[in-house]
This record gives structure tokens, C-alpha cells and sequence, in this order.
């Protein structure tokens, strides 16, 4: 008789939360290409999918699917001290959505992304040609000082991106548990004692909610305010 696997196959992610996460991971990928080939035509527009993406996904962090909300996973110090006494130990985690570290990670990377979005909708270039949609908004200094920063956030989301990979890589190696199927699929096994995600909002929502989002973005890109 053949074994079964341990757990059950439970929907972990919704297709929300994963089609965001990996449209942040490709727009990132092409701001990155494109400032570094001096492309501006694609960068200003990536820059407006990247704010699209994080302000849905913030929203979506309050009124979005239980392992999706910022009040299921964020924890106190507590609870993420208490969790890093186990992170260099070799067993799997069993966490639902995301462990008190990882929630970190999340928090960390949409603030970082949101500031530099917002740094570069007012940079202005050396020349004041190549500049954000809202660069009007402020003086040419400011504006020079917020591109400074747009480079200085950008140096500082490629090291929290780049420990996130790794913390990714060790859970896969050392405690042998997939991050990356279940935010592709939305489903992880578990074991079957784990507690269960108690909601999953209808993708139709979602859908509504990120257009919504796009459509006030579009707005604030194309008629900026004066």
C-alpha cells in the first residue's frame, strides 16, 4: 500500500497576492535594465506599474484575503524574537502565510518600494529633461535631492532583495520548505493539526480594487496636479 504524503494540500496564497508579487519581481527587473540602458521611455512607465502594484498591494494588506492582511501576520517583537530562536534549526516551518521574519521582509520591501516610487515621480535630472511626472511640483534642488535619494533607495532595495533571495534559498536547502511553489500554485501542504486560513476574497474583487487603483494612478501621471 502506497504512503501518502504527510499534511493536506491547503490554498495558502490567493491569486492576488501572487500575481503581485511576481509583477514587483518583473518590474523591478525592467526598471533596473532600463535605467542602466538609459531608457527613460520604459523606466518612467515602469515606475508607474511598480506604484500600481505596491499601493494595490498595500490596500490589499487591509481588506484582501486572511494570509494577505498585515493584521494576520505582522508581529510583535515578541513573537519575532521568539521565531529567530528557531530560524537556524533545521526543521521545517509550518508557518500559514508568512513567519514573523518574513513579515519583516514584506513590510521593509513595500516601504521601500513606495518611497521610491513617490522619490521618482519629483526627481529631475542634471538637465531638467528627463524628469517626474511631478518634478513641477517642487524646486530643481529638491528635485536633484529626491533623485539622489531615488539612487540611494535603489542601493538599499538590491540588499533587502538580495537577503530576501537568500532566506528563500536557505528554507529551501536547510529546512526543507518551498517558498517558491506555493507563491506560483497558492497551495502548500500542511500538516493537517495547522490552522487554516479562515477567508479567501473573490478574485473579482481584487481585480475591481487593482484597476481602481491603476485608473488613480493613470489620473495622477497624466493630469498631474498644477
Amino acid at each position: 500500500m502506497a504512503r501518502r504524503p504527510p499534511g493536506e494540500r491547503v490554498k495558502v496564497w490567493d491569486g492576488a497576492v501572487r500575481l503581485v508579487h511576481w509583477g514587483i519581481v518583473a518590474t523591478f527587473a525592467v526598471s533596473w535594465w532600463s535605467v542602466d540602458a538609459g531608457r527613460m521611455d520604459i523606466h518612467l512607465p515602469a515606475g508607474y506599474v511598480m506604484l500600481t502594484l505596491v499601493l494595490f498591494r498595500i490596500v490589499w494588506g487591509f481588506v484582501g484575503s486572511d494570509t494577505a492582511r498585515f493584521a494576520r501576520f505582522v508581529r510583535g517583537p515578541a513573537a519575532v524574537l521568539g521565531y529567530a530562536r528557531s530560524f537556524l534549526k533545521p526543521r521545517a516551518s509550518i508557518w500559514i502565510g508568512h513567519n514573523p521574519l518574513g513579515a519583516l521582509s514584506v513590510v521593509a520591501l513595500l516601504g521601500l518600494l513606495l518611497a521610491q516610487v513617490l522619490l521618482g515621480l519629483v526627481s529631475v535630472d542634471t538637465d531638467a529633461i528627463e524628469s517626474g511626472p511631478l518634478a513641477h511640483l517642487v524646486s530643481f534642488d529638491t528635485g536633484r535631492q529626491a533623485a539622489a535619494l531615488h539612487g540611494l533607495v535603489f542601493d538599499v532595495l538590491q540588499i533587502v532583495a538580495g537577503l530576501h533571495i537568500l532566506a528563500v534559498l536557505y528554507y529551501m536547502v536547510v529546512k526543507r520548505t518551498d517558498l517558491i511553489g506555493p507563491m506560483v500554485t497558492g497551495i502548500r501542504r500542511l500538516p493537517i493539526t495547522s490552522r487554516r486560513p479562515t477567508r479567501i476574497v473573490s478574485p473579482w474583487i481584487a481585480l475591481g480594487l487593482f484597476l481602481l487603483v491603476g485608473f488613480l494612478v493613470w489620473l495622477l501621471v497624466t493630469y498631474p496636479p498644477r
